[in-house]
C-alpha cells in the first residue's frame, strides 16, 4: 500500500486552448492537514473537480490509496472512500439537520429506497445521524430546519453529511465560504474534532483558518503549483507574497 492517501501525477485539463491545470503533481499523506490556496482563477475548485471525478482530465492519473482512479466515475471513488463537499450550499432547507444527514448515512448502507417508511424504524441510522452532529458540535440543532440555521451551522451540516460517507479522504472546497467571521470559529472548531485517520485537504480563502489549520500547504497560480511546505514556508516565501498576498505583505502563523 502507498504512503499516500491522495496523489496526483501529471494532472492537466485543457479546455481547447486554455489550461486550467497544467501539470500538477500533488500529494496527500495519510491523516494529512493539508490546504490548496491561491489567486481567485488560480484552477483550485477545478483540481479538486478532476480529483473527485466530477472532471475528466485531458492527461495524468488520480491515485487514492495507491490505487489509480482516473477513469472511476464520481459515485465509485465515493464508495472507496474519497468525498468532498462543494463552495455552494445545497442542503433541503425543509428538512431537518438529522433528517439531512441520515439520508446520507442510508445512501452508504444502500438503504435509500427505505426512507420512503417513516425514519423512526431505522434507529441505528438515527443514532449514527445524531452522534456525527454531537462531534460537530451541533447536536442541539437535530430537530431543527436547516432553513432555521445560520450559515455556519449550515456548512456544518455538510460536513456532517460528507462524514456520514465514511471518508478516508475529506476535500472540503471553501467550508467557510458565506460564514459570517464571527461564525468562522465554528467551523475551525469542528475541523479539529475529526477523526485524525481521515486525511484532509481544504480549498479556502480564510487566511486565518488556513494557518491555523494546516499543517502543509500548496500553493496554486494559472493552474501550476508554484510553492509547498508548511505554513512558515509560505508565509515567508517571496513568491506567494507577489503573486497572492500582496508584494511586501506577510501573513501571521502560529
Amino acid at each position: 500500500m502507498s504512503g499516500l492517501a491522495l496523489e496526483t501525477r501529471g494532472l492537466c485539463k485543457r479546455f481547447g486552448a486554455l489550461a486550467v491545470t497544467e501539470n500538477v503533481n500533488f500529494r496527500l499523506e495519510r491523516g494529512a492537514r493539508h490546504a490548496l490556496i491561491g489567486p481567485n482563477g488560480a484552477g483550485k475548485t477545478t483540481f479538486v473537480n478532476l480529483v473527485s471525478g466530477r472532471l475528466a482530465p485531458t492527461a495524468g492519473q488520480v491515485l487514492l490509496h495507491g490505487q489509480d482512479i482516473t477513469r472511476l466515475p464520481e459515485y465509485q471513488r465515493v464508495k472507496l472512500g474519497l468525498v468532498r463537499t462543494f463552495q455552494i450550499n445545497a442542503l433541503f432547507t425543509t428538512m431537518s439537520a438529522l433528517e439531512s444527514v441520515a439520508l446520507a448515512v442510508c445512501e452508504r448502507k444502500g438503504l435509500a429506497l427505505g426512507m420512503l417508511k417513516p425514519l423512526g424504524r431505522y434507529a441505528d441510522v438515527l443514532e449514527r445521524s445524531y452522534a456525527t452532529l454531537v462531534q460537530l458540535g451541533i447536536g442541539d440543532c437535530a430537530e431543527r430546519q436547516v432553513a432555521e440555521l445560520s450559515y455556519g451551522q449550515q456548512r456544518l451540516i455538510e460536513i456532517a453529511i460528507a462524514l456520514s460517507l465514511e471518508p478516508t479522504v475529506l476535500l472540503l472546497d471553501e467550508p467557510a465560504a458565506g460564514v459570517p467571521s464571527s461564525e468562522s470559529g465554528i467551523i475551525l472548531d469542528a475541523l479539529g474534532k475529526l477523526d485524525s485517520d481521515i486525511s484532509i485537504m481544504i480549498i479556502e480563502h480564510d487566511m486565518d483558518l488556513v494557518f491555523r489549520f494546516a499543517r502543509h500547504i500548496t500553493v496554486l497560480d494559472q493552474g501550476r503549483v508554484v510553492a509547498e511546505g508548511t505554513p512558515k514556508d509560505i508565509s515567508d516565501n517571496e513568491m506567494v507574497r507577489a503573486i497572492y498576498f500582496g508584494e511586501g505583505s506577510r501573513v501571521a502563523h502560529d
